[in-house]
């Protein structure tokens, strides 16, 4: 039987979850900033929308949550139009946001006020994965809590992990983007070698891609990179936003992440060639500027 859902936050990721939440059967209402893109989100999927976050909750037994940051996802759960006010006792909230883990600590404190219960959710998967419903999830919550949301997560979510307690999502998201980080880095330095001395890239990636070298963003990225193309995927403005978390959490923990920091200090060279919306793929283009 169908849930009674909200979602919070029509970006590039939230858009489509929500959609495909609607298309399984569920019952949406979602909200946006932006109320024309809630409007068109609901003639598209034949779902509802509110003008606050308040309004698109009131009826809602799960709550999903995609924005930016930490602040926009504080500026949706309080005040007088935040989600917080009109929450139903009993609703479970998922924090999709790639945010911090204090702030999830902060949030399962405020819904459990309320008499809800939280998940701090990062998803992993760019715009393509949210868009064909392949996306991965690293979870944050109680065994209880992650099983009732499991229906709704399937219907995005290819992978759902449960890492432990509120805010292991996040700090499971922080060792993704670092990985991600570092991975795009190697393959930036190695295509620009390949192109120097000539190596045809399509034979290169055949002979390579398959061995200890292959990763997901070899397969799926090096054509882009070889032919300088960057205005699609994953922005360099967000990896570097999630970059500052992993490098605040990391400083907290008094961990070294040299390599990190030097690569986001890449991206911030990426920004001042004007490539802040590029893929975070465009170290390539750092080096062959």
């Amino acid at each position: 039987m169908g849930k009674q859902c909200a979602f919070i936050g029509l970006g590039v990721m939230g858009y489509p979850m929500a959609g495909h939440l609607q298309n399984a059967g569920h019952s949406v209402s979602v909200f946006n900033r932006t109320t024309a893109k809630a409007e068109k989100w609901s003639k598209e999927f034949s779902g509802n929308y509110g003008k606050t976050p308040a309004e698109a909750v009131k009826n809602a037994d799960f709550v999903m949550v995609c924005v930016g940051n930490d602040e926009d996802v504080r500026s949706v759960f309080y005040g007088d139009d935040g989600l917080l006010s009109k929450l139903k006792p009993g609703a479970v909230v998922i924090d999709h946001t790639t945010a911090s883990a204090e702030l999830a600590r902060e949030l399962e404190l405020a819904v459990k006020e309320k008499e809800g219960s939280f998940l701090d959710a990062p998803v992993s998967g760019g715009q393509a994965g949210a868009e064909n419903g392949v996306l991965t999830a690293m979870v944050g919550g109680s065994d209880k809590t992650f099983a009732a949301a499991d229906e709704l997560f399937q219907c995005y979510a290819k992978t759902r992990q449960l890492m432990g307690p509120v805010g292991s999502g996040q700090l499971a998201k922080m060792v993704n983007q670092i990985c991600i980080a570092g991975v795009l880095q190697g393959l930036s330095e190695g295509l620009q070698l390949a192109r120097k001395v000539g190596l045809d890239p399509d034979k290169l990636i055949a002979a390579i891609s398959k061995g200890a070298a292959g990763s997901w963003q070899m397969e799926n990225r090096y054509k882009t990179m070889w032919d300088n193309h960057y205005e699609h995927g994953f922005a360099v403005d967000w990896m570097r936003k999630d970059l500052k978390i992993a490098l605040a959490e990391a400083d907290r923990q008094g961990v070294s992440l040299p390599a990190t920091a030097l690569i986001d200090q890449f991206y911030a060279d990426v920004q001042k060639m004007g490539g802040n919306r590029w893929d975070t793929s465009s170290l390539l283009a750092r080096l062959e500027k």
